[in-house]
């Protein structure tokens, strides 16, 4: 008998059966060798059931209905992917022993115990957990098999997360979503995730800005010039701010202070999935799914870099004898020169900064592996290239500089300057040279984030005589405004997520909340991926913003009482809580009991609610004008608050109904959609999936060409991909054609006229 490897992915099952199995056989769906057989999921292949599975009647969103509660929860095969589902069965029928080779990771634990039990597997489970799919790891792996017990933990954390997603998003979506008659998506991670986003917004609109005046001046002493930046209450009077400036331009000064200290900068931390997401969308604007798209696909694919969906930026005593040997083959790369001038004697088990195992969870930070990168493209190179500098940093010295901090004083009046002298680039110099971070020739006028004064750059010698006088070359008073809080971009948004919300620029508090954030690194992108499909959130460039339905969203869901749901604090205490349950820290059943609690406490809440108005939900005219009118400042109340938001001078639009609307949630047919399994119900202005949470996007709208979609014209579009003859009346003339259903997986409609 043989031992079945059920690997996440096809092309990992190919890696590790060309290790392990050279010469197998490959059979399509799966390699067959002479110990072991090798196949794979293809991600989830089975999910937990829909309400109606456990009653029919749950096939119309009904509020009397709610909650739903199942005893214990059901699952069922993805119907895309069933077919490889029945091969593992069969294929584990031959098999003594089965390996669990799933990312090593909640969620491939996920995916594997669910095909265990779908499939009612009972042989010995072992369990492969590796961080990179190198040749030597995956040997290394297989010679040092887990036994699945160990992870039993995770595997009850997953479940957990799992199923109290399921009972907060479907009922608090089915209780929200027939209590206002619009379809609104509420979850567990994804609301508070919008209320994060909604609130930002909402300061940004409410911001006074006030008006002040800062005042420069430029010193020269004995041929070394350099800036001051006047010190004193904060200057509102526009006047008073030029008298200053006519007062000491010209004049003779003093030093008054003058200090001078050494200074070091630091390698920045080495990548986990959230720091690589953050900088990759500052850096290229990547989104977050993107940079985990292709992260995943250097890990898996080219083999190039470790496990990517981690959440540690240190290593462990094992890894440090592979940074070395990855340092060694990067000199045969075209990163030759940065490799062959790092210095293996920096990393090591006493440094801390690099390795610290008790920081390491399940995975190490993200390293490049010993492979050498084929082809790339470009957009793999980036992130890659990302890695790579990152990991040959730490083989470097710290940056070192000269901090100059001095006080020039000026008939009475006192000026700071702050001038930062580079002795040493040492880690910076794998920056890539277009980083404004200190490159190699350093800059000036560096402006430090969220302060006023302004940080000179300097790379060559700077000194000052303190008991020498200074002249006063000019001076001016320059008019300034105060600025709002930025607008999330999916970068920023990913470290507001990671801290739950909370302000931390403390890198120790920000570690220590890692477990207590919004989703975990492998799921975030998700997360910011699924409130853009609900229609929530929308893209301004990078930046983020709230559509008029995710903003009433928040609103109703504050209204109604159930705070929880748009707390990151609190749902991050949830986050932290599966956590333990994975180390054993924690009891699954509890948790479970305490999201139950709360599911009921959202319902009663929510039947008390008053039912929201239709317009509220209206896009405004920015919302509708596309890419024009995208970028238009919201001036007026939220919806909620002032019947309706305004966008520069255009308000809000208000539609009438659309005939028919009001027809109720009952499902009128299934999805046409290849493999969705949903069915269609009837909103406000068209035919939608059931599935919407699921990313289903078909949608018929009810009107057409000019015509109004009826639900018997519905009827016929499904059954038979077009309607009777119609009449369309034209200026140029009356004409016959049929409206026919152009694309089955969108719901993209088509007029075809009839030949004359």
């Amino acid at each position: 008998m043989k031992t079945l490897v059920i690997a996440e992915k096809p092309d990992m099952g190919r890696t590790i059966a060309a290790v392990i199995e050279p010469k197998a056989k490959n059979n399509r769906s799966y390699l067959e060798g002479e110990r072991y057989i090798i196949t794979w999921a293809i991600g989830h292949l089975l999910g937990l059931a829909e309400p109606d599975a456990y009653d029919e009647k749950y096939k119309k969103w009904n509020f009397g209905d709610l909650p739903i509660m199942p005893e214990k929860f059901k699952i069922v095969p993805n119907p895309r992917t069933k077919d490889q589902l029945k091969t593992i069965g069969e294929l584990a029928k031959r098999c003594e022993a089965i390996v669990n080779a799933c990312d090593a990771g909640r969620e491939g634990q996920y995916i594997f115990a669910l095909i265990q039990q779908q499939l009612k597997l009972t042989q010995p489970v072992k369990r492969l957990w590796i961080s990179d799919l190198t040749a030597e790891s995956i040997a290394k792996g297989f010679a040092g098999l887990h036994d699945s017990s160990e992870f039993e933990n995770l595997t009850m954390a997953a479940r957990a997360r799992s199923e109290a997603d399921w009972l907060v998003g479907m009922n608090a979506s089915r209780a929200f979503t027939t209590r206002h008659r619009t379809l609104l998506s509420v979850g567990r991670v994804q609301t508070p995730v919008l209320a994060l986003i909604y609130d930002r917004q909402k300061e940004i609109e409410n911001f006074d800005s006030l008006t002040y005046y800062e005042v420069k001046a430029d010193f020269e002493q004995e041929g070394r010039k350099y800036t001051g930046t006047w010190q004193g209450e904060r200057l509102t009077d526009g006047e008073k701010a030029a008298a200053i400036a006519d007062k000491v331009r010209g004049k003779t000064g003093r030093i008054a202070e003058y200090e001078v200290k050494d200074t070091r900068e630091y390698p920045y931390k080495l990548y986990d999935l959230t720091l690589l997401q953050r900088e990759a969308n500052a850096k290229y604007g990547y989104s977050a799914k993107k940079t985990l798209d292709i992260a995943q696909a250097l890990y898996e694919k080219h083999k190039v870099i470790t496990y990517p969906r981690t959440s540690s930026n240190y290593v462990t005593e094992q890894n440090i004898d592979g940074m070395h040997k990855t340092l060694h083959m990067l000199k045969s790369t075209p990163y030759k020169d940065l490799a062959e001038g790092g210095n293996p004697r920096i990393v090591h088990v006493g440094n801390k900064a690099v390795c610290n195992p008790s920081r390491v969870e399940d995975h190490h930070a993200i390293l490049p592996t010993l492979r050498r990168p084929g082809t790339l493209s470009k957009e793999e190179q980036h992130i890659y290239d990302l890695v790579v500098r990152r990991f040959l940093s730490h083989f470097y010295p710290p940056a070192e500089y000269k901090q100059h901090t001095l006080l020039t004083e000026v008939e009475s009046e006192t000026f700071k300057t702050n001038v930062k002298e580079l002795l040493s680039l040492g880690w910076k110099v794998c920056l890539p040279g277009d980083d404004g971070s200190g490159g190699k020739t350093g800059g000036r006028a560096k402006k430090q984030e969220d302060e006023e004064e302004a940080e000179e750059l300097v790379s060559e010698p700077f000194s000052i005589d303190r008991d020498a006088p200074v002249n006063c070359t000019d001076a001016l008073a320059k008019e300034k405004a105060t600025q709002p809080p930025k607008a999330y971009t999916e970068g920023t948004l990913l470290k507001a997520m990671e801290s739950a919300g909370k302000q931390l620029e403390n890198e120790e508090l920000r570690d220590a909340m890692k477990d207590a954030g919004l989703g975990t690194p492998a799921t975030r992108a998700a997360t910011i991926e699924r409130l853009k499909k609900v229609g929530y959130i929308t893209m301004q460039g990078k930046k983020i913003t709230v559509t008029q339905k995710g903003r009433t969203a928040v609103e109703l869901i504050r209204h109604a009482g159930v705070e929880l749901l748009t707390s990151p604090e609190m749902t991050g205490a949830w986050e932290r809580r599966l956590h333990q349950i994975s180390k054993g820290e924690a009891e699954r059943e509890k948790f479970m009991e305490n999201v139950k609690r709360f599911t009921v406490s959202i319902i009663d809440k929510v039947r008390k609610q008053p039912k929201a108005d239709a317009s509220l939900f209206e896009p405004g005219e920015a919302e509708k004008g596309g890419g024009r009118k995208r970028g238009a400042k919201a001036s007026g109340k939220a919806a909620g608050e002032g019947g309706g938001r305004t966008d520069g001078k255009a308000k809000a639009a208000r539609r009438p109904a659309s005939a028919g609307s009001g027809g109720g949630l009952m499902p009128l047919a299934p999805c046409p959609r290849e493999g969705c399994g949903g069915q269609l119900i009837e909103g406000k202005r068209g035919y939608g999936c059931t599935h919407f949470k699921q990313g289903c996007g078909f949608v018929i709208w009810k009107e057409f060409s000019g015509k109004q979609i009826s639900h018997a014209m519905l009827k016929t579009l499904l059954e038979k991909g077009q309607t009777q003859l119609l009449t369309f009346k034209r200026d140029e003339g009356d004409y016959k054609a049929r409206i026919s259903l152009a694309d089955r997986s969108t719901g993209k409609l088509d007029v075809q006229r009839a030949e004359v």
